[in-house]
């Protein structure tokens, strides 16, 4: 299975609006194949593993990452394919998230007499596809709020150098780019900033769609969020939640938020974020631009918990990940 979700990493940022899978066929106790998804209305990586096989299927066990799918679609079910190759065992690690479809798998293979495994390594299977399995199950874009900051809490830098974090974390924050669906900011930091909020130096199957979040609506023309050939969508004096939930509606599965505190702070106070990824720069600022701004909460006690916590150096930088603890 770890095999598999290597063979899955591939496609992350690749399949939208797809899950990333992967898929190992064991032969004779040694892995024969593999295969992933490479993109909506492509095999899907059972297929692909199939294709890859230079040997008859027949009594073989197959690994996917996530339940094979048993609807049609854009293409056909693999349940079909895997009942037709004569494998005798299928493992699967994350169930389908989608309440209509989750466990139909199980049924369909057992009946034709294939021994069928559930949840091996189902955490990092879920993980994998966080963004789609919210999206899937709500309809509404897995929410990642993203900051570089000082160590004191603030975003402000000096006018002079527009940059906080290193040159290794702004690379980090173009693979983060490419994995998500959208990209919002807030009509604050279009005005001060004049981002450009596309992915650069990473392989994207297609630039993510950019956001702008703004109560005035009040935003200079000469924006090259605005001038670029796929001008960014506005949302002008929309509460940040349906402005998400619209944007699920047009299949986006993730945001991220991108500042400024504005934004980050509705986006907290309303109980939207899901992720953090913290980028820490080795300076004190002072000024009185928050990271965060919005209400905050009463006492350390009401403070947001991440859970699932990670540090990693990027030279001086510091980048702190988690998920938001749900009550």
């Amino acid at each position: 299975m770890r095999a598999a979700l290597a063979e899955a990493r591939k496609g992350l940022g690749l399949t939208h609006p797809n899950p990333a899978v992967g898929a190992v066929i064991v032969a004779g106790g040694r892995i024969a194949a593999a295969g992933w998804h490479r993109g909506a209305g492509l095999p899907h990586a059972e297929i692909e593993a199939l294709r890859a096989l230079d040997r008859s299927p027949k009594g073989a066990t197959i690994y996917v990452t996530l339940e094979p799918c048993s609807t049609h679609g854009r293409t056909p079910p693999c349940c079909d394919a895997i009942v037709q190759a004569g494998f005798r065992r299928v493992v699967y690690g994350a169930t389908d998230p989608n309440p209509k479809h989750a466990g139909r798998a199980d049924k369909v293979l057992g009946s034709h007499g294939i021994e069928v495994t559930s949840g091996m390594l189902a955490e990092e299977c879920e993980a994998l596809n966080r963004y789609w399995n919210k999206w899937i199950a709500t309809g509404l874009p897995y929410v990642v709020a993203k900051a570089a900051m000082t160590l004191d809490g603030k975003i402000a830098s000096h006018p002079e150098s527009r940059w906080l974090s290193n040159e290794r974390s702004r690379r980090e924050v173009m693979k983060l780019r490419a994995r998500m669906g959208a990209i919002m900011v807030g009509g604050e930091t279009v005005r001060v900033d004049d981002p450009q909020l596309t992915v650069r130096g990473v392989r994207v199957k297609s630039q993510p769609l950019r956001a702008v979040w703004t109560r005035s609506g009040q935003l200079p023309a000469s924006a090259r969020l605005l001038q670029s050939p796929s001008p960014a969508v506005l949302f002008r004096n929309v509460p940040l939640a349906r402005a998400l939930r619209r944007l699920g509606e047009q299949g986006i599965p993730s945001v991220l938020l991108e500042g400024g505190g504005r934004l980050l702070g509705e986006a907290f106070d309303r109980g939207l974020v899901d992720e953090v990824c913290l980028y820490l720069a080795p300076m004190i600022s002072g000024g009185l631009i928050p990271t965060i701004a919005g209400r905050g909460v009463g006492s350390n006690g009401d403070g947001i918990a991440l859970e699932g916590v990670n540090y990693r150096r990027l030279g001086d930088d510091v980048c702190l990940t988690g998920r938001v603890v749900r009550n």
